[in-house]
């Protein structure tokens, strides 16, 4: 697949990727942080500094409302100005978002408009919510994920809302690194065979 969907997230070993009460001011939770320590290695040679690398050479973002909000927006550019697709399920009137983001409320055309701003690179997904919406609509193709050895007990877990529903997961890559292990999963289609 020349430009898959991808997942990049940080996460504990117990499943969150927010410590309690995440909110404005306090966007991780109490003991988020924790999860981005590996970032301090992100301009290194090493294997956090190629991921952080893949990350911003992605041609497109999805990113769940909440996400969007919590980041400050990000001031309408999140890298190298490529265009940000929040889906939401509501757009308020006169709500405009800033720079290079959109509202789209379709998931399945979210995917397709994303896919085609990407060009042939990767299109980056940050967000539970746009996780979750984009794996139950069958479009998300893979997940990066930045597993953190902590346990931190409560906050946002990464999948609670996908219920009683099943997917089968293929370990693409593995990369250690100081206080961090980039898990590369390719989500494998309904029927497909491992």
């Amino acid at each position: 697949m020349s430009n898959p969907i991808r997942l990049y997230m940080s996460m504990s070993l117990d499943g969150y990727i927010a410590g309690p009460d995440d909110r404005p001011g306090q966007e991780l939770g109490r003991d988020g942080g924790r999860l981005f320590n590996w970032l301090d290695d992100r301009k290194s040679e090493g294997p956090s500094g190629q991921v952080h690398r893949e990350a911003l050479a992605t041609g497109a973002l999805i990113s769940g409302r909440r996400t969007f909000e919590l980041a400050g927006r990000w001031r309408g550019d999140h890298h190298d100005g490529v265009q940000i697709f929040v889906l939401t399920r509501r757009v308020d009137e006169g709500d405009v978002p800033p720079g290079h983001a959109c509202f789209v409320t379709d998931v399945e055309d979210c995917a397709r408009q994303a896919r085609a701003a990407a060009g042939d690179r990767p299109v980056m997904v940050h967000g539970a919510g746009a996780a979750q919406a984009l794996l139950r609509a069958g479009q998300l193709d893979e997940m990066e994920i930045h597993l953190v050895p902590v346990l931190l007990g409560d906050g946002r877990r990464l999948f609670d809302g996908l219920g009683g529903e099943h997917f089968e997961l293929d370990l693409v890559r593995r990369l250690e690194d100081r206080d961090v292990t980039h898990l590369r999963y390719r989500v494998r289609r309904s029927g497909e065979a491992a």
